[in-house]
This record gives C-alpha cells, sequence and structure tokens, in this order.
C-alpha cells in the first residue's frame, strides 16, 4: 500500500500547500534519487487542474483510481489495475464459470486483440478468430479505452448481443460480428480415443481444474482401451493460457523428472525453477503436441517443456508468444493489481515473448473437400483413407496430421526396444 498511500497523502500535501516537504521525506525514506521530483510536481499540478477547470466536478477517488490505471496499462499489455468488481470477476473466470463472450483478449496497438476464443462459447461460435482485431464495441470506438473498460462493455447480461467491429488478416475491409451474451461454463478438458492405443486430449484453458481434470481423462483412456496407451495427441490450440501451475503439474503428468520452465524478475537471485516429479503417466508413449497462433501463455509453457525435453514432437503453426508472469496482488480495499513480475523460459533457456514456440512439424493451412478418389486437399494430393480417416481429415486435418505422426512415432519407438 505506500504507493497508494504515499500518492493519496502528496495529493492532500498540495492542495494544504506542502507538497514539497512531503515530497522530499518520500525521497529521504527511500534514499533514492532516481524518483524524478519535478515529474511528481508536475502530476499534482496536473490534478489540480482537473479539479478546478474540468467541465464537471469528479471525485478524488475516481481521478486517482484513474491514475492507477493509466500507470499500469501504459507498462505493457498484461499489467493493469482491477477494482473490486474486477477482481471478483477474475476469480470467477479463473474457477471455471463466469458470463460474457467467451473470447480472451489483450490490449495491442489501442485496440483489443483477440487472443484465442474459447471452446464451445459465442465468440467461438461466431467464428473469432486469433488474431482479431475488434476496434468497435456496437457504437463505441475502441481506441482510447482500457481493457477493463472494453471488457465490462464485453461481458454484460446473458441474453444480450453486441456488435463487434473487426479487421482480420486478409480480408479489405472491417466487418461486424454479431454475439449473444451467455453464463461461460469451460470444460477445461475433453478426450476421446481416436484409434486403437491412441487418446486425443484437449486442454482449452489452464483453470484451478485443469490438471486433475487432465488426470482424470487420461486414466479413463486407459480404462477405455483395456490397456496403456501407445500414444496421445495433446490440443492445445486456441488454448489461451491460464495458470502456471496447473502448465507445471499438467507438465509434470508426461515427464519422468526435469526442468518444466523457470522464471526470472528484475533482481540478481530471483530465479525460480519449476521441476517435474519421477514418473511418467504415459510410460514414456509417444506425445504430438498440437498448437496455433492461439495457442499462449501457459499453452507454451506446456509445449516449451515437451519439447525441449524431447518428450514430445510439436505440431502445427507458430504459438502466440507471451512469454511473461503475471502476479495478482490483492489490495485492502478489495482491489488488486495484475503486475508482470517476471519472465519465463523454457528449460533451454528460451523467452518466447512476442517469438512463441516453433513447432517441429509445421502445418500449412488448407481446406480440404470430398471428391470421386476420397478427401483432397484445395492444394495438394488426394487422401486416400478409408471412411473413419476420411471424417477425421474433413473435421480436423492437422488432428489427422497428428494422429499419422504419432503411429510413424510408435513404428520406430518399437523398433528402437527390438535392438
Amino acid at each position: 500500500m505506500f504507493n497508494r498511500q504515499g500518492i493519496l497523502i502528496l495529493v492532500l500535501g498540495v492542495t494544504l500547500g506542502f507538497a514539497l516537504s512531503i515530497t522530499q521525506a518520500v525521497l529521504a525514506d527511500r534514499q533514492s534519487s532516481e524518483i524524478p521530483l519535478q515529474k511528481i510536481q508536475e502530476f499534482t499540478e496536473i490534478l489540480e487542474r482537473v479539479k478546478s477547470d474540468y467541465v464537471e466536478e469528479i471525485d478524488d477517488e475516481k481521478l486517482l483510481e484513474n491514475a492507477i490505471r493509466g500507470m499500469l496499462s501504459g507498462l505493457d499489455a498484461h499489467s493493469s489495475y482491477l477494482d473490486p468488481d474486477q477482481f471478483r470477476e477474475m476469480q470467477v473466470s479463473t474457477s471455471g464459470r463466469f458470463g460474457g463472450l467467451g473470447i480472451e483478449v489483450q490490449m495491442e496497438g489501442g485496440f483489443v486483440k483477440v487472443v484465442a476464443p474459447i471452446d464451445d462459447t459465442p465468440a467461438q461460435r461466431a467464428g473469432m478468430k486469433p488474431g482479431d482485431l475488434i476496434i468497435r464495441l456496437d457504437d463505441q470506438q475502441v481506441k482510447g479505452m482500457t481493457l477493463s473498460d472494453a471488457v465490462d462493455i464485453m461481458r454484460g447480461e446473458p441474453g444480450t448481443s453486441i456488435t463487434l467491429t473487426v479487421v482480420r488478416e486478409g480480408r479489405d475491409a472491417p466487418f461486424t460480428v454479431d454475439i449473444e451474451r451467455a453464463i461461460i461454463r469451460v470444460t477445461s478438458v475433453r478426450s476421446r480415443m481416436l484409434d486403437d492405443d491412441f487418446g486425443y486430449i484437449r486442454v482449452s484453458q489452464f483453470n484451478a481444474e485443469a490438471s486433475k481434470n487432465f488426470r482424470e481423462h487420461l486414466e479413463q483412456l486407459k480404462g477405455e482401451n483395456g490397456r496403456e496407451l501407445r500414444g496421445l495427441v495433446l490440443d492445445l490450440r486456441n488454448n489461451p493460457g491460464g495458470l502456471l501451475t496447473a502448465a507445471v503439474e499438467i507438465s509434470d503428468y508426461l515427464l519422468d523428472g526435469g526442468l518444466v520452465t523457470y522464471t526470472e524478475g528484475r533482481a540478481q537471485g530471483t530465479r525460480q525453477d519449476f521441476n517435474a516429479s519421477s514418473g511418467d503417466l504415459l510410460d514414456g508413449a509417444p506425445v504430438v503436441v498440437l498448437i496455433n497462433e492461439g495457442s499462449a501463455s501457459a499453452s507454451e509453457i506446456v509445449a516449451g517443456a515437451l519439447q525441449a525435453n524431447g518428450r514430445g514432437i510439436i505440431m502445427g503453426f507458430d504459438s502466440f508468444g507471451k512469454g511473461s508472469v503475471q502476479t495478482i496482488m490483492p489490495m485492502p480495499g478489495g482491489d488488486a493489481l495484475k503486475l508482470t513480475t517476471a519472465r519465463y523460459f523454457t528449460p533451454d533457456g528460451r523467452n518466447i515473448e512476442a517469438k512463441g514456440i516453433v513447432p517441429d512439424v509445421a502445418l500449412q493451412s488448407l481446406e480440404v473437400r470430398k471428391t470421386e478418389r476420397g478427401l483432397r486437399p484445395l492444394n495438394g494430393e488426394d487422401i486416400e483413407d478409408d471412411d473413419t480417416e476420411e471424417t477425421l481429415a474433413e473435421e480436423d486435418y492437422a488432428l489427422h496430421e497428428a494422429l499419422n505422426l504419432l503411429r510413424g512415432l510408435t513404428i520406430l519407438q518399437a523398433r528402437a526396444t527390438q535392438q
């Protein structure tokens, strides 16, 4: 609370005419010459000008809150101030049930950028895609809004609608998308058998239940198969991230020891290692991880951990590239700060901020259609497979390719064991 109380005391001091002495006391107490006294004086003068000359009377507390919001939003795309209502909403969202559109967003260039739509939500059904820029919310320009302001507008009452004006790469002009708000119930983990001995697990978000649900689904697949799995496709596409702890725990289930990730803050000696325990729940069976441009944050931790430890083959498209850690700092008044406090690194020392995880096997964006000879990519060879294979390729070409790769890996693994 030092900074917030310090600002409040400083502002009151200016009003009473002794700001300079208080500012000097603050400087002496911190034994630092780095605080720019001139800028602090300028801030208090601007505050007084706003209080005296703005066209409407503004509450002091609101002015200070706006100053705090501006200070944090100017740091990076991820730091922000959460008032009590926003803090409660954030806690609800990480628990897996909240209201809104079902879309993970951040600010970029003054506009709202879509990180990823959440599975089976209004945003996904409306066709929102990673990388979309939202420039208008109904009749309101996004430019000039804070992220919190934009999120407040998008959330609204379930059953009501909002019109988003969207700019998308590859389209010549902005277009509108109408979305009806709903209660978002996030099913963080889903699974099914792809074929005999090959399982599929999709993690759509790393919320508080994700790691527990992942382990349960993995055990269910083993039971359904009647024996150990020969391989697993782990689908992290359009997974915007979530809790660091959930990412580390899921990585731990698939690693037999080793470093999962590490974080480093600004000060020396702040490195924190996150290690996997011994015991791989798949007993070394091959893993193929699907990622795309909507895979961010915790998704990139898992993909990076499996890639760097040689435990999984990463397939798909370059991931989003969010390599920073935000710490939620509750304040006594019920509000909170979301502050970037560290960067995280893959086990081999890569920070993926603005770079992303580069897949081992890159895919092209393909459209497939049925022909008399089977499925045919619009820019490739026919896919001559049985009906099951055709259905999978038509519904999800990337997953079809991941399953084929998984089969090849199991053959190689079997041959290596025989030698």
